[in-house]
């Protein structure tokens, strides 16, 4: 054959035809079904008692203001008794560092219990989905009525389950901002004074709320959030975690009620889709660790119900290590396996910091001081011939007691304040007083000299700040 034929033939082959590939998983919506039992309660727990202080805080009162205040436009945070100023930044980020080393000690031990107790996430979907289960009916009920066309009475239904979602989200939105602009001031506002921020922030809270725990979902565990992707990095083979013992419950099958399942040749689990069906972020636990798991126990809490019924021991799904199951700890050895060292950096590392903060705070002295030279007349000579300096002092009560506080200047020899040497300041909150200090001019260097104020609260012991400052020589 010629190289021409050879070249025809080639031609005369087809392509081979083109596969499109997608590599984007269809959003399939999951429809939790309702459960009861022992963690279902704890997790029902910490919702009642997370919104209890979320949605209480703002209405408590202290000392005839709000006890939890974060007032942007006085720049003043109140919690109870004590009163915190842009100057105390520094607990602000005690406080971060404080809550980073719990969350790696949590989920050192055991996973995500944040994730499946106390994240708000998790806990609007759970309310919203207690709304919908009472609007809609249980999952069987819900699927029936999403298949439904739509009617009067999905309609209805729909637009009920909707009105209540909106409802919770706007005063979801409004408690949230009630935390930042008083209460009092804001139900004075309602609805139609309320000012542009105000009006942004609820709206903007109550739609989030509305979109993450109506529609969203298991979507933001998955996919937005980000400790689910560098929570691997804190397991190890001792971390406890919701687990499907395979070894127990393997090869699974239907069987009748009252059978062996081990003269059936089967393992323990029977099949059913229980653990699958409760699961609020639609995964199958028996497939192992996957990294959707927000370790909410729902499926424990069902899988034990169907081994009642079945007249078997609970804990085929359960709370358990990686060593635990591959060589069979009692609930002994896995205790003694937890307190490893990493553990025990973690709780060492998080008591100190916070023993260190808590003294910080109950040891903080309700006083501060900022001294500023007046920068547009440095120094000049005074009639007496010693040399002025004119400071601007800021003193700020941060206690709820109205107090007189004491000026005194130190550092250079002869140094004096000239005028009044006494300033009343109201309960939380601050005064500027313009200060003259005089000094002899052979008492100090040409240039900046080290002066010091003290500024102390009569008749109030320990109430005293001593600042320094600079003092300008010709």
């Amino acid at each position: 054959m010629n190289k021409k034929s050879e070249i025809g033939a080639s031609a005369d082959v087809p392509a081979p035809a083109v596969q499109q590939v997608s590599f984007y998983a269809k959003h399939k919506v999951v429809y939790a079904k309702e459960v009861k039992g022992w963690w279902a309660n704890w997790r029902w727990g910490l919702v009642w008692f997370t919104q209890l202080i979320f949605y209480g805080g703002p209405w408590l009162q202290w000392n005839d203001r709000q006890a939890v205040l974060f007032h942007l436009v006085e720049r003043k945070f109140y919690l109870f008794g004590l009163i915190l100023w842009p100057q105390d930044v520094f607990y602000l980020a005690l406080l971060l560092i404080i809550s980073a080393c719990a969350l790696f000690l949590f989920t050192a031990v055991a996973g995500r219990l944040f994730c499946g107790y106390a994240c708000p996430q998790t806990v609007y979907t759970e309310i919203f989905m207690w709304i919908e289960n009472r609007i809609e009916g249980d999952r069987g009920a819900r699927l029936k009525l999403d298949k439904a066309p739509m009617d009067a009475r999905k309609f209805r239904l729909k637009a009920a389950k909707h009105t209540v979602w909106l409802a919770v989200s706007f005063w979801t939105g409004f408690t949230l901002v009630a935390y930042f602009t008083p209460t009092r001031e804001l139900l004075a506002e309602m609805p139609f004074d309320l000012g542009p921020w105000e009006i942004f922030w609820i709206l903007f809270y109550a739609g989030f709320c509305y979109m993450q725990a109506g529609f969203l979902r298991e979507q933001v565990c998955k996919y937005m959030c980000p400790y689910a992707r560098f929570q691997g990095v804190m397991f190890d083979a001792d971390t406890l975690i919701v687990t499907y013992d395979p070894e127990r419950g393997e090869p699974r099958g239907a069987r009748k009620k009252g059978v062996d399942p081990k003269a059936a040749g089967l393992g323990a689990c029977v099949d059913c889709g229980l653990c699958v069906q409760v699961c609020p972020v639609g995964i199958d636990i028996r497939k192992g660790l996957q990294y959707e798991c927000i370790g909410c126990s729902a499926c424990i809490d069902a899988c034990d119900q169907v081994m009642v019924k079945t007249g078997q021991p609970k804990g085929l799904i359960r709370y358990s290590t990686e060593n635990a199951l591959s060589q069979h700890y009692s609930a002994q050895e896995i205790l003694a396996h937890i307190l490893r060292p990493r553990i025990l950096l973690y709780s060492s590392i998080l008591l100190v910091i916070t023993l260190a903060s808590a003294w910080s705070l109950a040891t903080r002295i309700p006083l501060k001081v900022d001294v500023i030279r007046d920068r547009a007349m440095l120094a000049r000579e005074a009639d007496d011939g010693r040399i002025e300096n004119i400071f601007h002092v800021k003193v700020m009560n941060v206690s709820e007691v109205a107090g007189r506080f004491t000026l005194t200047v130190s550092g250079l020899e002869g140094a004096e304040i000239v005028g009044e040497r006494e300033v009343e300041v109201a309960s939380a909150e601050n005064k500027e007083v313009v200060v003259s200090v005089r000094v002899p001019p052979e008492n100090g260097r040409k240039g900046a000299n080290p002066l010091f104020f003290d500024v102390a609260a009569v008749g109030r012991d320990g109430v005293a700040v001593h600042e320094k400052a600079s003092f300008l020589m010709p």
